[in-house]
């Protein structure tokens, strides 16, 4: 068959579909960003058709403005992050005691309502977890965004009821973590990424192992 006439085919049978389901641009509204509108005429089907395009081409104009706003917050947020991370790092290295600088220090850098090192080996001065505790909560993962019901006390002490958000972070090299927990949800917001996380734990199992 030639092109042009399996075009026109094609057409017919495109036009006979419409027709026997009227209803299918309404129920697929985005189709009417990839069609042309009709040119401009008196009659109430085709100013329809006309405002049903613009309206889908201004909904869409809005989503991608909204995720580009949303692209910029979580940009701004991870660099946010960053800077608390670096501070963090720089009082573990000034800091004489591991443990000491994890609750005292990584409140005020990292902006959270409470920080404490965990192990399930003997540190000097941490929070000690039973045999396995790792494994339950972390499983193959380094980072976590929420421990299973009933570990907060086990994992913040005094400061449970402020760990509404958390974020647990596996030291490797050390059977151990850094939990941190905030009232705020912003603070630890899941979405800014896990680098900085992964950075601040070799940061504290190199402080660890000094």
């Amino acid at each position: 068959m030639e092109p042009a006439r399996a075009s026109a085919g094609l057409a017919d049978e495109v036009r006979a579909f419409l027709r026997a389901h009227p209803e299918f641009l309404a129920e697929n509204p985005e189709l009417y960003r990839v069609l042309l509108p009709p040119a401009r005429v008196h009659g109430g089907d085709v100013e329809d058709h006309m405002a049903a395009m613009l309206a889908a081409q201004r909904a869409h104009a809005r989503a991608m403005q909204d995720e580009a706003g949303r692209v910029v917050a979580v940009g701004r947020a991870q660099a946010g992050l960053a800077a608390r991370v670096q501070e963090a790092v720089l009082a573990l290295i000034e800091a004489r005691s591991t443990v000491e600088c994890v609750a005292s220090d990584f409140p005020r850098t990292l902006a959270v309502d409470a920080a404490s090192l965990c192990a399930t080996a003997p540190i000097l001065g941490a929070r000690r977890l039973p045999p396995g505790s790792l494994a339950t909560l972390f499983g193959q993962r380094a980072v976590v965004f929420a421990a299973p019901e009933g570990w907060a006390s086990t994992l913040h002490g005094e400061a449970a009821g402020l760990a509404r958000h958390q974020v647990l972070i596996r030291i490797p090299g050390h059977d151990a973590l850094v939990a941190l927990a905030a009232r705020d949800g912003d603070v630890l917001d899941p979405s800014q990424g896990l680098a900085c996380w992964h950075f601040l734990a070799r940061a504290v199992s190199a402080a660890l192992s000094r």
